[in-house]
């Protein structure tokens, strides 16, 4: 199980926060495609193209255990 502990005091950016993970856990733009999509969709959400849709937002919390306050932003 992947966990990621951040410090709520400093407000951190929803992609900020996926991008951290990634690095922490040592996951690829590929890991992340059963959460958001398709691997243009990664590309989009990464680059700050497109924002987090619901299904996306409720599939990173469940899958890789985000906590819903680093994906609402």
């Amino acid at each position: 199980m992947i966990q990621l502990h951040l410090n709520y005091k400093f407000a951190i950016h929803t992609i900020e926060a996926i991008k951290f993970l990634m690095e922490q856990n040592s996951l690829s733009r590929k890991d992340l495609e059963p959460y958001i999509g398709t691997s243009g969709r990664v590309s989009e959400v990464l680059s700050k193209k497109r924002s987090l849709t619901l299904t996306m937002i409720r599939k990173l919390h469940e899958g890789l255990k985000i906590p819903y306050e680093c994906l609402i932003a």
